[in-house]
């Protein structure tokens, strides 16, 4: 892949509605590009790390000289039309973040998901089975089949509308915001992992 576009859902561009913009969270700003580069630092790009809000893929970015950009800030990575700090990017897996990346991830990770409250919420009205033995539910850290019954029985009655309104109707389940950003952060950390309900697969 190359430091132009990766055909990734995050940020894809063909076709795309200029309104339908992408964004990323930073996780670490490289203003001298990458300690491994042993180019001159006058032919070295600014980087970032950075992990797209829709499907928490992650990317290194290459940016423009006069970006000015800092960990935490969102920046738009799609559709090219509407990027501004972001030159270029690639798709990248967890190993090939910095340290400080890894370091940030999990605080990325929240404050996407508590953002977006609603769209998280959702997975715990829409989760399905995935087979006869094994319901998407089940992929969330503690979640058993006792657990799992108790959402089902719960959402049967109403969609929830809130983290704090699964709490309080599903008995037993104390960290439902918690758990799901437990998962998410699973799913970024091993590439092989056999389900993947909310990162996208590389590629």
């Amino acid at each position: 892949m190359t430091t132009t576009e990766s055909g990734d859902t995050d940020a894809d561009t063909s076709g795309a509605d200029p309104g339908d913009v992408r964004q990323a969270v930073v996780l670490d700003h490289l203003p001298h590009g990458r300690a491994d580069d042993d180019r001159p630092r006058h032919r070295k790009s600014p980087l970032a790390y950075a992990l797209g809000e829709r499907d928490f893929r992650l990317f290194e970015l290459t940016l423009v000289d006069d970006a000015g950009i800092s960990i935490g800030d969102r920046v738009v990575i799609g559709p090219t039309g509407e990027r501004e700090a972001v030159d270029g990017f690639k798709q990248v897996t967890h190993e090939d973040l910095s340290n400080t990346a890894v370091g940030e991830l999990e605080y990325a990770v929240e404050a996407i998901v508590e953002a977006d409250e609603q769209r998280f919420v959702a997975f715990y009205n829409d989760a399905q089975p995935i087979t006869l033995r094994l319901h998407q539910l089940n992929l969330l850290p503690g979640i058993g089949k006792k657990l799992r019954n108790n959402v089902l029985d719960q959402r049967k009655r109403g969609p929830f509308e809130s983290f704090a309104e699964v709490e309080d109707r599903v008995s037993g389940l104390h960290r439902p915001k918690e758990v799901l950003i437990e998962r998410i952060l699973e799913e970024l950390q091993d590439d092989d992992l056999k389900y993947k309900t909310f990162v996208g697969r590389n590629g």
